[in-house]
């Protein structure tokens, strides 16, 4: 099966060629009630899916966890009821619910119900655009961590030079972590980046106010001297400017850092995208040049389009789950499903597996 929803340099654009290691179907299950605009954007994503696939799943077999009273009818008016199973589940975890709240009373919630079943082996994956921290807390206490990996991280995928991507890890699940804490991020980036990417040596860097090695916190010094002792392709500390750059594959910190990081380049793309808008329709000269400079521009809007590096995978669990934005569009949100297809095709649980017990015999 084939999705292409962003067909010029997109890193994450659906690319579903190929099966699991055991030969048979790649099970992705969606949590139809997550997400800003859930459920319509969830299923229209599934639609667009089958619709690229002419029908054909091929290796990819599609679920949608949801309340059936709401979702039955939503995917019968789409014609897709036949082709996309449904599993039942009875409540729902609202954004602003907390992740305790979640964790106690909503048991039988679409995330509880669909990490349950990737546990239990029913499904490979699981997707979700809703609460993060629900989704965090839920699905470490359901599928539990990979042995060696203290705490998972949310990791971040950005545009960078010549059409590749960094990986940004920990960008928002754990806002205190010790220096094992950002290793054990750097193994899992390096190996996310060696299976998503094709990238055989990841190049591992930490982030920090400075590149010079006295500069930083004793946590980030320490860090850097495990990293350049480990079997990573650590090239030291980078700063916030590289991000973007073609410097470095993995960058690694705490998810307090990360978090902010990422929430500062996401307003400023909006408020790039705000005043260009602005200036490119302010006058008769600026639309004609507008009009000229189309092409140019639509091509632009593609490469930073964040919609192309939707899903955020949630590395360390000993299961595949996958973060949506939660005001992804249905293209977006299709591009996450891409995202935990991937994972599972590439083995990553098993990669990550064996690198964090060379690492523990080291």
């Amino acid at each position: 099966m084939l999705v292409d929803m962003s067909p010029e340099t997109g890193q994450h654009s659906a690319d579903i060629t190929n099966t699991s290691a055991s030969g048979r179907d790649i099970r992705v299950l969606v949590d139809g009630h997550g997400g800003d605009a859930a459920p319509i954007v969830v299923l229209d994503a599934l639609s667009l899916i089958l619709q690229s696939s002419a029908g054909d799943l091929g290796p990819l077999k599609l679920g949608v966890v949801g309340q059936p009273d709401v979702i039955g009818p939503l995917l019968k008016g789409r014609g897709i009821d036949g082709q996309i199973e449904l599993i039942a589940c009875t409540d729902v975890i609202g954004m602003c619910d907390s992740p305790a709240q979640a964790l106690r009373r909503k048991k039988d919630s679409s995330i509880h119900v669909g990490a349950r079943l990737v546990r239990d082996g029913g499904w490979d994956a699981l997707v979700s655009a809703g609460n993060t921290g629900a989704l965090m807390a839920i699905s470490k206490m359901i599928l539990k961590t990979l042995h060696g990996i203290d705490r998972p991280a949310i990791a971040s995928v950005l545009p960078s030079d010549n059409g590749s991507c960094t990986l940004l890890l920990d960008s928002g699940a754990n806002t205190e972590c010790n220096s094992d804490h950002l290793v054990q991020f750097s193994i899992m980036g390096s190996c996310y980046m060696q299976a998503a990417e094709r990238i055989e040596s990841p190049r591992v860097g930490l982030l920090n106010i400075g590149s010079e090695a006295i500069k930083g916190t004793d946590l980030i010094k320490l860090t850097s001297t495990k990293l350049e002792e480990s079997e990573l392709n650590f090239i030291g500390n980078v700063e916030g400017t590289e991000l973007f750059s073609n410097h470095v594959d993995v960058v690694v910190c705490d998810g307090f850092v990360g978090n902010v990081a990422l929430k500062s380049i996401e307003g400023t793309a909006r408020f790039f995208a705000t005043h260009m808008r602005e200036e490119l329709t302010s006058g008769m000269v600026a639309k004609t040049g507008a009009l000229l400079a189309r092409p140019a521009l639509k091509r632009f809007k593609d490469k930073i389009n964040p919609g192309k590096y939707n899903g955020a995978p949630l590395l360390g669990l000993n299961g595949i789950v996958v973060k949506s934005h939660g005001s992804a569009d249905a293209a977006s949100f299709a591009n996450a499903i891409s995202v935990a297809y991937r994972e599972v095709g590439e083995q990553l649980i098993e990669r990550i597996t064996i690198s964090m017990q060379e690492s523990l015999e080291a």
